[in-house]
């Protein structure tokens, strides 16, 4: 799970350990082949449509997900497999509907080997390939703060590394680190986006006004300008 959250946020894994790897080994390469998700990347991509404003259907999202109708030898491990991942989708709405964060697959620190770079690279790559499915709906309301608050996943994701002001933003181990570190906090702030209306202007001086409603939503520690990506 990530590391270096605050203490006064709760976070909850939105599957389980045995869930987690259940899932693990029916979208193994000896089963589906090579080309399979892995559950690193099925995982992000996962949360990305629980936070998603819409959710498509869930033929759309598999056939996204698999780039082809997943091959599962049997019937059985197939409804397996789409019954955890619908799972996985739905507690992590929960989760950060109640304004938690998530733990996700991974710790933020990064080891010698650098399989936990991967995994993070795998995570938000995944998250990205959600965010593409639907792209027009996610940009909608207030493009400019959506790509701020995506920024860290694209840069992670390994998918823009040919873009200079990416590859700069992880350029080091500290700055991939600390990047990493903020996605709870960031997956929290976009889905609050998508269903916290914001907050009406503030009248002045001699007019009436009501009661403001609407909670105030986190933004993102980097700024920047939408970018476009494809899978790798």
């Amino acid at each position: 799970m990530s590391d270096d959250h605050d203490d006064a946020i709760a976070s909850h894994p939105p599957l389980d350990d045995n869930g987690l790897a259940r899932l693990d080994e029916l979208l193994a390469p000896e089963q589906l082949g090579e080309e399979a998700p892995d559950v690193v990347s099925a995982h992000g991509f996962l949360v990305a449509l629980a936070v998603a404003p819409q959710s498509p259907p869930q033929a759309q999202w598999l056939a996204e997900l698999f780039e082809t109708a997943p091959a599962f030898a049997e019937l059985e491990a197939r409804d397996e497999a789409v019954a955890l991942m619908e799972t996985l989708t739905r507690q992590a709405g929960d989760i950060l509907e109640r304004g938690e964060w998530l733990e996700l697959p991974f710790d933020s620190e990064l080891d010698d080997d650098g399989e936990m770079a991967a995994a993070i690279e795998d995570w938000c790559a995944g998250f990205m390939q959600a965010v593409f499915l639907d792209e027009a709906t996610w940009f909608a309301q207030d493009e400019s703060h959506v790509a701020a608050l995506l920024l860290p996943f694209m840069a992670l994701s390994g998918l823009f590394e040919e873009e200079p002001d990416m590859a700069e933003m992880v350029a080091d181990e500290a700055q991939f680190s600390a990047l990493a570190a903020q996605l709870p906090e960031l997956t929290l702030d976009l889905y609050l986006h998508f269903r916290v209306p914001p907050e009406p202007p503030k009248r002045g001086p001699g007019k009436s006004g009501g009661k403001q409603t609407g909670k105030s939503r986190g933004g993102a520690r980097q700024g920047g300008a939408r970018q476009r990506g494809g899978k790798r």
